[in-house]
Formats: C-alpha cells, structure tokens, sequence
C-alpha cells in the first residue's frame, strides 16, 4: 500500500511540474497530462524492472554502454562521410538509438552468464536466490496436486510460470475434445489458485527459446538460465532433465515417498471393488490409490475383508501389493462368531392352545 501511495506522488509531482515549467510549449492542462503519462510510463518501466534479476540489470547496463561507444564511433563515420545537415542528424540520432537498444538486448540475455557470486560482498548470495526458482510443467498444472502441497507449506521459493507452458494449457483448454479441455480449464483454475496464496510467489516469464521446438526442452534451458529446479509428473522429462544436469522435483515420486510401508505377512483391512484379472481374484485399492490384488477373494467382491500380504511390487507408476484371502480361517471366525449368540429361550406352548387337528393322537386299543 505504502509503493502505491509513494508511485502516485511521483506521478502528481511530474504532472505539477510540467504544468509549471510547461516544456512543451503547450497549454498548461495539455502539458500537465502529457505529464502524468511520462510518470505513468516511469512507473510501468520500474514495476518490469522488479521482475527482473541482478544479473541481467548488470548485463543490460554493460550492454547499453558499449552500444553508445559503438554508435560514437559510427557517429564519427557519419560526420565524416555524410555532409552536414537533418540527414547527418537524424543518421546519428538513429544509430545510437540502435546500438543502444541492441546493446540493451544483447546484454541483458547474457547477463544470466555472469558469475555475480565469485565477487562476494553483496552479490554473494545472487547464487543462492537463484536456487529457490522452481519451475512449472504444464502436466503438473494440470494434475492438480502442485496446490495441495502448497497449501500444506512444503513449498517455498518463487514458482515460475513460463508463458510458452500458458500458451500450451489455453491450447488444451480451447481443445475440441471435451476430456482435454476440462484437463486444461482444470488447470487454469489450479494456476489461479496458486495465485491466490499468500505465501507464494508466482511469476509468469516471457523467456522462450524460438529455436527449441518442444515444450520440455524449453523447459529445461529455462531451468539452466534461472539455476532452478523442474516440478513435473513426467516420467520422460524428469530422466531427459537428470541427464542434461537439471534439479526435478517428481509429484509421482513425492507420492509413492510417502505411501505407507507395508510388510509381507501383515494383516490388513481391505474392501474388494471389483474382480482381477486371473483367475478368482479379487481388487481392491487404499485410501491412496494403492492397488490391492487379492487372491480366493472373487466371491467377497462388496465386501471388507482382512487379507495377508504376501509380496510388494513397486514400479514407476506406483506400488501394487499383493495379498491372500485365507477362506477357511474367515469361516472359523465365522463360526466362533455363531457360536457365541445366545439362543432365545422359548415358553412351552399350552396343549390348549394347540389346534386339535395337530394334536397326535394315539390308535384304541
């Protein structure tokens, strides 16, 4: 609240003054709004500057320099070559506006190349904010779970948001199959609720690589210009990322991390959903999408069981156990359960109250 207060007095106090000076040789009010909109104009500039890095603001700074000693030096060429005049002017003028700005570029992409942390003091720790970038894969987005944990706090750091991966979800969300657009507008509605936390830093990057063609591979030089780290749900990507040397945080991974460790032998609870692919069995999954394989349970399907595990498989889409439901040992618990109910004791019935035609009665003699 304070910088907006402190940027609207910057702005009314450039206004007053070009309504005093009047620089423009205009009236006082044209003046005054010709004003606002330079200070307007400084502001914007100031709130694109604050998104970007140490050291591209240095890159870009070294970059201009040298671009208006190169336009002096064409300048000179000019002065001696063109006679004097609007077109020897408006040449000078021309060019030095073009080193400059191609300087402006031209640094400011290779700025990232700089080492600010070898010269210690105050850009020691320029390395170190590096690390905290963590970098948005449009699968993750569309996963879903990236805002869970989120909101959990175990993820901290500036999350960044590339616009050739917006570019990619609003493809998927303006998709004519009804699926795909759901995945995507699912994941517009994820993005903007990351937005929303306080306690995240969201920033959407126009950094692109036009020579790189694939999406991933964008992915992975943008993490090697912000030194940050890949969070993805693809497989593909996370083992291209490792081999290029670039940090991934895995959801999958971090998923399968934290499923509860089961040991064969142990006695677990169960509801079978539906049958297995062999022969008389039965599957069931865990609170965490775990899926159970249980064998003898085909006929318990609708039905909570205890089963014991006899083996773990874990493979890259997860962990699967595999388990045996003892038959005979559920119809002894059955039984002991039987044999425990008390039976209702009944009241002798009174001979009068019994029909006489069910009344046995016994031949004369």
């Amino acid at each position: 609240m304070d910088l907006i207060l402190v940027r609207l007095l910057f702005v009314i106090v450039v206004s007053a003054t070009c309504y005093v000076i009047a620089p423009f040789g205009l009236p006082r009010n044209l003046d005054a709004g010709i004003g606002a909109l330079v200070g307007a104009g400084i502001i914007l500039f100031e709130w694109k500057l604050r998104a970007v890095s140490l050291k591209r603001l240095i890159g870009a700074a070294i970059g201009s320099i040298l671009g208006i000693c190169g336009a002096y030096l064409f300048a000179l060429v000019i002065r001696s070559s063109v006679p004097a005049g609007n077109t020897q002017s408006f040449l000078q003028i021309l060019v030095m506006l073009l080193m400059a700005y191609v300087g402006l570029i031209v640094g400011a992409s290779k700025g990232d190349l700089l080492n600010l942390a070898a010269l210690g003091g105050v850009f020691g720790g320029e390395k170190q904010g590096r690390k905290s970038y963590k970098i948005l894969d449009t699968s993750v987005i569309i996963d879903g779970r990236i805002a869970d944990i989120a909101e959990t706090g175990f993820l901290d750091g500036i999350i960044v948001t590339p616009q050739f991966v917006l570019r990619e979800l609003q493809l998927v969300a303006d998709s004519a199959d009804s699926l795909k657009r759901n995945r995507g507008r699912r994941g517009l509605d994820v993005l903007q609720r990351l937005q929303k936390m306080a306690t995240l830093s969201i920033q959407i990057v126009e950094d692109d690589f036009p020579a790189v063609r694939e999406v991933d591979l964008k992915l992975i030089e943008l993490a090697k210009v912000y030194e940050g780290k890949i969070i993805t749900n693809d497989f593909n990507l996370n083992k291209v990322a490792q081999l290029q040397g670039v940090e991934v945080l895995n959801i999958n991974e971090l998923a399968n991390s934290l499923k509860p460790i089961v040991l064969p032998g142990e006695i677990m609870k169960v509801f079978i959903l539906k049958e297995g692919k062999e022969y008389n069995q039965g599957v069931a999954y865990l609170d965490d999408g775990t899926m159970v394989v249980v064998d003898n349970a085909r006929k318990m399907i609708g039905k909570t069981i205890d089963v014991s595990v006899t083996s773990v498989l874990q493979t890259t889409a997860g962990k699967m156990i595999f388990g045996k439901w003892d038959e005979r040992a559920f119809a002894r618990t059955s039984g002991v359960v039987q044999s425990v109910v008390p039976a209702v004791p009944t009241a002798p019935v009174p001979a009068a109250v019994i029909p006489n035609a069910l009344v046995e009665t016994k031949p004369q003699p």
